[in-house]
């Protein structure tokens, strides 16, 4: 999917930070599009401050390439202060959920035909928060961890991952 995006172009670079970040967090598509600019540490230790359901907040690291990628969204000249959203549409107004998954398919269309068996696979922003839940699972990170990380708020939502990966159950 990620080498699906032409990173040459604005909007190609803030896709590819955008699916990254997802990626790298796990964060649900609306917790992804209401992060501000004063929601992001770039420097070390890198990390976001999501608002997930309930308006709670937790802090989740980025990798520092992951970082690298949101830099340029932070510093935009001309659009309004750091309390701004992070992702907006070519007309600067917020991204949607709608606009996220609209931009999902049309980047899964173009890597389907460089990888043929990604055709007719129903994906979704939400797809991407399970991808980050299985990778952690099979990095070997616990569930307590994966739990917070992913801002659950039962154990038992997470073990979900589990059950639903035959890899790790061989």
């Amino acid at each position: 999917l990620l080498m699906s995006i032409n990173r040459s172009t604005a909007l190609g670079q803030r896709d590819y930070a955008l699916f990254a970040l997802m990626f790298n967090t796990g964060a649900r598509v609306q917790e992804i599009l209401d992060l501000r600019t004063t929601d992001v540490r770039l420097d070390a230790p890198a990390q976001v401050r999501l608002t997930g359901k309930g308006n709670k907040v937790r802090v989740c690291p980025i990798w520092a390439s992951t970082a690298q990628l949101l830099r340029p969204l932070c510093a935009v000249p001309g659009l309004d202060g750091p309390d701004r959203p992070l992702f907006v549409n070519h007309r600067g107004e917020p991204l949607t959920r709608f606009g996220v998954r609209y931009l999902l398919r049309r980047y899964m269309d173009l890597a389907s035909r460089e990888h043929p068996s990604l055709r007719g696979k129903s994906i979704h922003p939400h797809s991407l928060r399970h991808t980050t839940a299985i990778h952690l699972l099979k990095a070997g990170v616990d569930f307590a961890s994966i739990s917070q990380w992913l801002g659950h708020a039962s154990l038992n939502t997470t073990m979900a991952y589990a059950r639903a990966d035959l890899d790790l159950k061989r």
